[in-house]
């Protein structure tokens, strides 16, 4: 028997199993064949502090020093921008990221194919960097086997059972036992609550679309920066030599294997285009994710007060990589009943108790 069953293999569950590790024997089940095969590799890939609200911030800062560490960063640069009816958002927004403003002809210089004629408000935020999301991954999976966690793929959970020492996880290739579970299902995360028979916590899953480009005009895009319309009504960053950009959708849908709405993607581009000199003649390549949140989007890790066996490690929406480090190692002080090294404040904001009051 295990001290801990982890069922979910994107960066949620694989840097949980990490921290878990250090306390005592780990098992991870992932349904599909590959690790972070759902969100987690269809992420932006972005490490932006001031992304989120002052919950998700405060994690996110309390990632930073891993992120840095770990080497998974690369400089990208945030660049907001806005048109002449959207200036009063833009005020109260750029300083809300902690972007400077700056005239519309050094935003060119940063996107040289801004419309100058159509944008009439920019900022920039230069320590806003990509996230090397597999290499993270990675470190995560490496740190939680040299621990001695043992971490299996194609393990869709098909029953969970309680006993009186622990659980019992059903899956087709057989029963695997642990004394506690944690739950970092992600889209699936209520499911798996219901089927241990713990209340849901209402975690909602929303589809996030992405279509890939050609390079603008041909241009070189690998030094551009995170471009981003004020509204949120799209965003755009460089990509294996191309541009993507997303309609910013968040669309509410069951948990499954996401896909991109052709009308979503064309609406989103059709937004994304006044902003841009060269026209969109070509989509690539079109895919979709799922960003899952609890109501008050913010995460939700520890032990559930109807069950202390069973531990949530969910609601990541769309800030897993980002908060990944901090949310892992508060889920292991939690488990380990030892003083979190985060504010009481902050802890108390993320625990599920304040979603069964």
């Amino acid at each position: 028997m295990k001290d801990f069953l982890v069922i979910g293999g994107g960066i949620a569950g694989i840097s949980a199993a990490a921290h878990l590790a250090q306390l005592g024997s780990v098992l991870v089940l992932e349904a599909e064949s590959a690790l972070g095969y759902h969100a987690s590799g269809r992420s932006a890939a972005m490490f932006l502090e001031s992304y989120g609200n002052a919950t998700v911030r405060a994690l996110n800062s309390a990632s930073a020093a891993v992120h840095r560490d770990s080497g998974v960063l690369s400089r990208r640069g945030f660049l907001m921008v806005a048109a002449a009816d959207q200036e009063g958002r833009f005020e109260t927004e750029h300083v809300a990221f902690g972007a400077d403003r700056i005239s519309v002809a050094d935003a060119t210089g940063l996107w040289p194919i801004l419309d100058a004629g159509h944008c009439t408000r920019a900022a920039f935020f230069a320590d806003a960097h990509d996230i090397d999301t597999d290499r993270l991954l990675q470190h995560f999976a490496r740190q939680a086997r040299n621990s001695g966690a043992e971490i299996l793929t194609d393990q869709s959970v098909t029953a969970i059972r309680r006993t009186d020492t622990g659980w019992i996880v059903e899956t087709p290739t057989g029963e695997h036992r642990a004394r506690r579970l944690v739950n970092a299902a992600g889209a699936w995360a209520d499911q798996i609550a219901l089927l241990a028979g713990i209340p849901a916590l209402g975690i909602q899953p929303y589809r996030r679309s992405m279509a890939r480009l050609p390079a603008p005009g041909g241009l070189d895009t690998r030094d551009w920066p995170f471009v981003d319309e004020v509204t949120e009504a799209w965003y755009a960053k460089p990509d294996a030599g191309g541009w993507i950009v997303s309609p910013a959708d968040e669309d509410p849908v069951e948990p499954q294997d996401a896909w991109a709405d052709d009308m979503v993607i064309a609406e989103g581009l059709a937004r994304y285009q006044p902003f841009a000199t060269q026209d969109v003649t070509r989509v690539e390549t079109t895919w979709a994710g799922l960003r899952s949140f609890a109501p008050d989007r913010a995460l939700v890790l520890g032990p559930d007060p109807l069950d202390t066996g069973f531990l949530w490690c969910a609601g990541q929406g769309g800030y897993g990589f980002q908060t990944a480090p901090a949310a892992a190692r508060l889920l292991a002080d939690l488990a380990a009943g030892r003083m979190p090294e985060i504010d009481t404040a902050l802890v108390g904001a993320l625990v599920p108790d304040r979603l069964r009051a």
